[in-house]
Protein backbone atom coordinates (compact mmCIF):
# COMPACT_ATOMS: atom_id res chain seq x y z
CA UNK A 1 0.00 0.00 0.00
CA UNK A 2 1.09 3.32 -1.06
CA UNK A 3 1.83 6.25 1.22
CA UNK A 4 -0.44 9.23 1.04
CA UNK A 5 1.63 12.25 0.72
CA UNK A 6 2.09 14.99 2.85
CA UNK A 7 3.60 18.26 3.58
CA UNK A 8 4.34 19.14 6.72
CA UNK A 9 5.00 22.74 6.61
CA UNK A 10 1.26 23.49 4.66
CA UNK A 11 -0.18 21.41 7.35
CA UNK A 12 1.61 23.06 10.26
CA UNK A 13 0.45 26.24 8.92
CA UNK A 14 -3.45 25.66 7.76
CA UNK A 15 -3.89 24.25 11.48
CA UNK A 16 -2.11 27.20 12.84
CA UNK A 17 -4.41 29.39 10.84
CA UNK A 18 -7.21 27.13 11.85
CA UNK A 19 -6.79 27.60 15.46
CA UNK A 20 -6.20 31.34 14.87
CA UNK A 21 -9.34 31.94 13.59
CA UNK A 22 -11.46 29.88 15.72
CA UNK A 23 -9.69 31.47 19.02
CA UNK A 24 -10.54 35.04 16.80
CA UNK A 25 -14.15 34.10 16.81
CA UNK A 26 -13.92 33.67 20.68
CA UNK A 27 -14.76 29.55 19.95
CA UNK A 28 -13.85 26.63 22.27
CA UNK A 29 -13.14 23.39 20.69
CA UNK A 30 -15.91 22.43 22.24
CA UNK A 31 -17.90 24.56 20.75
CA UNK A 32 -17.40 23.81 17.26
CA UNK A 33 -17.50 20.42 18.04
CA UNK A 34 -20.85 20.37 18.57
CA UNK A 35 -21.76 22.91 16.48
CA UNK A 36 -20.13 21.35 13.56
CA UNK A 37 -19.97 17.17 14.50
CA UNK A 38 -16.09 18.17 13.20
CA UNK A 39 -13.87 16.91 16.01
CA UNK A 40 -11.61 19.99 15.98
CA UNK A 41 -9.09 18.86 18.70
CA UNK A 42 -8.15 16.34 16.31
CA UNK A 43 -7.82 18.56 13.25
CA UNK A 44 -6.05 20.88 15.44
CA UNK A 45 -3.04 18.53 16.59
CA UNK A 46 -1.71 18.39 13.09
CA UNK A 47 -1.31 14.16 13.03
CA UNK A 48 -4.36 14.01 10.26
CA UNK A 49 -4.45 15.79 7.13
CA UNK A 50 -7.80 17.76 6.57
CA UNK A 51 -9.82 17.78 3.88
CA UNK A 52 -10.76 20.12 1.69
CA UNK A 53 -14.57 18.89 2.12
CA UNK A 54 -14.08 19.49 6.13
CA UNK A 55 -11.66 22.33 5.26
CA UNK A 56 -14.60 24.52 3.76
CA UNK A 57 -16.64 23.30 5.74
CA UNK A 58 -14.84 24.48 8.64
CA UNK A 59 -14.36 28.09 6.35
CA UNK A 60 -18.49 28.27 6.21
CA UNK A 61 -19.15 27.43 9.94
CA UNK A 62 -16.19 30.65 10.67
CA UNK A 63 -17.68 33.04 7.97
CA UNK A 64 -14.08 32.85 6.25
CA UNK A 65 -14.37 32.39 2.73
CA UNK A 66 -11.64 29.64 1.39
CA UNK A 67 -9.73 32.47 -0.85
CA UNK A 68 -9.68 34.82 2.80
CA UNK A 69 -8.32 31.75 4.54
CA UNK A 70 -5.01 30.78 2.24
CA UNK A 71 -3.90 34.36 1.92
CA UNK A 72 -2.28 34.11 5.44
CA UNK A 73 -0.74 30.84 4.41
CA UNK A 74 2.59 31.13 2.47
CA UNK A 75 4.37 27.91 1.28
CA UNK A 76 7.49 29.44 0.14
Amino acid sequence: MRRQRRNEILVKQVVDRLKTVRRERGLTQENVRFDTDLNIGRIESGRHSISLTTLADLCDYYNVPLEDFFKKIVTR
